[in-house]
């Protein structure tokens, strides 16, 4: 049987089998092992446990349940409110000033969770009640909450980051850099955005008063002192030590990622305790078994994934794709946009880790021999994924919103994610036009080719 039939019945099995709904980790390691005993030797049946544990034998992989762990230990306590009432506290004046600080929120918190649906949840839990509280439409705050949290995926210590530099064989210090600058790229983006859907959400309010007399909450002035608002800050200032701490940590070149993530999650722990009081069993329940939980989740998919990816690379299919990819001859963009609209593609119905997992061993290869930088390349995957978690039928976001906000419409939380699913669009444009916008960064701080 050629390659090219096992690699379409390889592909067709796991889009079926995914289809019926089965967890996409025991989905990938079913057609894995079927495929295992069709096309393979007996004996490699016998070595499947032994190649999945060589495969997660990688330091960079502990840091992910580390990193979850921190996660967990700010969004499982009043941490995340603080956090957002503190940044409300100093924007509320601005036009949109309470979007804003659920935009600056997100991407604070995501510096310090690396998770999307732990930052929408520890946010959008305090933020859209806020938000709708003072007039903002459904559809706008859910939007907000669902993009800010993509922020977790991209901000370093990002998992899905961990994962591509693992598979690409890249430096994940220099990644963690080059996701600065687009991170950041991305906050202006999407606060922009809400200052303008806010002025026109405001200006709206103001007709309606003044042809039927609708008061909204959204002409309504809230009034801070200065004194309110520096009562606010030490709250923010844990956050600034625990940040502060991971980032001279890592970029300084005290400890490793491994050895940051295992600082990060000691710091997180040590902040709950002594600030909000969290260190009794039942206190720390939560945190521990949300971190088991998600941790056990995720390392499962990876496991299952590398299995996947072996398979799929002991029978030549991911050798000739990327063969196939170099043999259309396509120019040196066609050739990116034909993946990252590949890319888009699977962000309908596969989360960003296995996606990575899957596609690094077909995509990279062609892309290297186009002369592409893959670190740049990984920034830029990432926000393409970012638009796979708020767009559907997946769109993990969107069903975290819908779960923390039962009385927004499914409808209303999908057409308020598109403006910045949009957004993310014009970012990756600009990464394109200009590459400097994530390579700089770690170029200056670490050194070209370092």
């Amino acid at each position: 049987m050629s390659t090219v039939v096992v690699g379409l019945l390889y592909g067709g099995a796991t889009l079926g089998t995914m289809f019926t709904g089965m967890p996409i980790a025991f989905a990938l390691g079913a057609v894995a092992v079927v495929f295992m005993i069709g096309f393979m030797p007996a004996a490699s049946l016998d070595t499947v446990t032994q190649n999945v544990y060589e495969e997660m034998a990688s330091i960079t992989l502990l840091s992910i349940p580390l990193f979850i762990l921190k996660g967990a230990a700010i969004g499982k306590s009043r941490a995340g409110q603080d956090l957002y009432s503190a940044l409300h506290a100093w924007m509320h004046k601005i036009p949109g000033g309470l979007g804003i600080a659920n935009v600056f929120a997100c991407a604070l918190f995501a510096a310090m969770a690396g998770s999307s649906p732990a930052t929408c949840s520890a946010i959008g839990s305090a933020g859209i009640p806020e938000m709708r509280k003072r007039g903002y439409s459904g559809a706008f705050a859910a939007g907000l909450i669902a993009a800010g949290g993509t922020l977790g995926i991209l901000l370093p210590p990002s998992i899905t980051m961990i994962l591509y530099a693992v598979a690409a064989e890249q430096s994940l210090g220099r990644l963690f850099l080059a996701g600065l600058g687009p991170g950041l790229l991305l906050v202006t983006l999407f606060a922009g955005y809400a200052m303008v859907r806010f002025r026109q959400e405001y200006a709206a309010a103001k007709r309606a008063y003044a042809q039927n007399g609708q008061n909204s909450p959204l002409l309504h002035e809230e009034r801070l002192t200065l004194r309110d608002r520096f009562a606010a800050l030490p709250r923010v200032l844990p956050f600034v030590v625990l940040l502060t701490g991971v980032m001279v940590a890592l970029y300084g070149g005290y400890a490793t990622p491994s050895e940051t993530a295992g600082l990060g999650g000691v710091l997180a722990l040590a902040l709950v305790a002594l600030i909000y009081g969290v260190w009794t069993p039942k206190d720390l329940s939560p945190i521990l078994s949300s971190t088991l939980r998600e941790s056990t989740m995720l390392m499962l998919i990876i496991g299952m994934s590398l299995l996947y990816s072996y398979v799929m690379s002991y029978l030549h299919i991911s050798q000739a794709a990327a063969q196939a990819i170099v043999a259309m001859q396509l120019s040196k963009w066609l050739l990116l946009a034909t993946i990252l609209a590949l890319v888009v593609v699977l962000g309908f119905f596969l989360p960003p880790v296995s996606i990575i997992l899957m596609t690094a061993p077909i995509i990279l290869p062609p892309l290297r021999a186009a002369g592409f930088d893959l670190i740049w390349f990984g920034v830029v995957m990432t926000i393409v994924m970012e638009m796979g978690l708020i767009h559907p039928p997946v769109g993990l976001n969107i069903f975290v919103i819908k779960n923390i906000a039962p009385d927004i419409p499914l409808k209303d939380v999908i057409w308020g994610t598109v403006p910045f699913v949009l957004l993310m669009l014009c970012a990756v444009v600009l990464l394109c036009i200009f590459p400097q916008i994530a390579t700089g960064f770690p170029d200056m701080v670490m050194g070209k080719g370092r």
